[in-house]
């Protein structure tokens, strides 16, 4: 059998450094492996300096500590996600599953790009063995395609193809725990009716996280997990 391009590339990640926002580049490269070796250096982000102009480069000083603790800090650019005050400007009542449909790295890049328009709080690889966060859960990342949605909710992005079964152990694993944390931090039900993939939403365009993707043993695994997790 062909080996999966998955496994013939394994993506090395970095532990998470100062809080400073400086890891939104630097979270990136680490995520390339030591030295950055094969990869091209990662993009700067675009941000507005106090009394500056938009499209300047400077280091935006804010908290950039992750809501998850297992989770590297790789910030989207400011453009891919609208700020705000969640849950109390809108309440989070849902959690979207997503698959990201290319290399981990170069969706992390495309958050990072201002021209692209989108973004996840959360990018999973596909062993399960790291986790990105890229929008702040309080803030909304545009990733359902739908602005009602995107307010209420919390969009996860898994590495990996709607047509390919690549999905390991691991990543359904780790994926529970992080919905099942989501879910007792905002008192969001562990159900089908509230945990979504990326093709249920209304009006949505994409057909995420496709037919391989096994909703009855992540509902198991997510529901054990949200046992576990004191509220």
């Amino acid at each position: 059998m062909e080996e999966s391009p998955l496994s013939r590339r394994r993506l090395l990640w970095g532990a998470a450094g100062a809080a400073s926002t400086a890891l939104a580049v630097a979270g990136l490269s680490q995520l390339m492996g030591p030295g950055g070796k094969g990869a091209e250096a990662a993009p700067a982000v675009p941000v507005r300096k106090a009394g500056g102009a938009a499209g300047s480069t400077a280091v935006r000083r804010r908290d950039s500590s992750v809501d998850y603790a297992p989770a590297v800090w790789v910030e989207a650019c400011e453009s891919n996600y609208m700020s705000s005050d969640r849950p109390e400007e809108y309440p989070i009542d849902y959690v979207v599953i997503h698959l990201t449909t290319d290399f981990l790295p170069r969706m992390l890049r495309m958050f990072q790009d201002p021209s692209e328009g989108v973004s996840a709080h959360y990018v999973i690889s596909s062993t399960g063995t790291r986790i990105a966060q890229c929008v702040r859960e309080r803030d909304v990342a545009w990733h359902a395609g739908n602005v009602w949605y995107n307010q209420r909710s919390i969009g996860i992005e898994h590495e990996g193809w709607v047509d390919q079964p690549v999905y390991s152990d691991g990543m359904y694993e780790a994926s529970a725990v992080l919905t099942a944390t989501i879910c007792a931090k905002y008192d969001v039900p562990v159900d089908r009716d509230h945990i979504l993939g990326h093709v249920e939403v209304p009006e949505a365009l994409h057909e995420d996280p496709g037919p391989v993707w096994e909703w009855d043993k992540y509902m198991k695994l997510v529901q054990s997990a949200r046992r576990r997790i004191k509220t």
